[in-house]
């Protein structure tokens, strides 16, 4: 059975998840603070990891980025906030998932055992039959995105992207002059068991305008009201 990490300050929260997961046969472990969920995370051999984000020491998105700078570890976050923009922070940050405090349990052990399931998928995929190199260039509007390299230009100038960002990018370059809806985009930028709210591609389309239309002059993403986003090669 799978081996999960518990960061969680909160005693009686952590104690509630640990017994619940234990009932599910799971493996369980947990910490107390940031800086003993990263030494736990890197030097553990967990299936998956439960991370909350406001925690002594280190914040969980510091914790996160740590892990992601070795590890590729499932993540799930837990969180009292609800904002679009901090889920949007913890998912550009590496998340695999976030749970808003107060939660019910069954939802934390569905969102468990779908992030376990995509997991074993994609390392079943990777083992069995490894994606050749795609060499795909897009260009429009003299905004190039290189599939292989993860790199986005606008004539010669590079462009910082957050790999959720250039996954809407992506998607409404290669479909261009289709329009796209935000249910539609967020199965391609954020997956299909992505269980969040779909005004989060909202957020990504104004980060991109900002940081490609507005620096260089480009009017390359078009709103369609009531339907979603179109890039148009015309």
């Amino acid at each position: 059975m799978a081996r999960i990490l518990i960061v969680e300050d909160e005693a009686k929260i952590a104690r509630f998840i640990e017994l619940e997961l234990t009932h599910e046969g799971y493996e369980v472990e947990k910490v107390a603070d940031g800086r003993s969920g990263v030494e736990a995370a890197l030097g553990g051999d967990y299936d998956l990891i439960l991370l909350d984000v406001l925690l002594p020491q280190l914040n969980g998105m510091e914790v996160l980025r740590r892990i992601r700078r070795e590890s590729d570890v499932p993540v799930i976050m837990l969180t009292a906030r609800d904002a679009v923009m901090d889920k949007v922070a913890g998912l550009d940050a590496g998340a695999d998932d976030y749970i808003t405090k107060p939660f019910a349990i069954e939802e934390l052990l569905a969102r468990i055992r779908v992030t376990l399931k995509r997991r074993e998928a994609m390392v079943g995929t990777r083992s069995v039959n490894p994606p050749e190199p795609d060499h795909h260039v897009i260009t429009i509007k003299g905004v190039s995105l290189d599939v292989e390299r993860h790199e986005v230009r606008v004539g010669d100038d590079p462009i910082e992207l957050t790999n959720r960002e250039f996954e809407v990018l992506k998607a409404l370059m290669e479909n261009r002059n289709v329009v796209m809806s935000r249910d539609r985009l967020v199965q391609l930028a954020c997956g299909y068991d992505f269980v969040g709210e779909t005004n989060i591609i909202d957020v990504y389309v104004r980060h991109l305008r900002s940081k490609i239309d507005d620096h260089h002059g480009v009017k390359l993403i078009t709103t369609v009201r009531g339907v979603g986003y179109v890039i148009r090669e015309d």
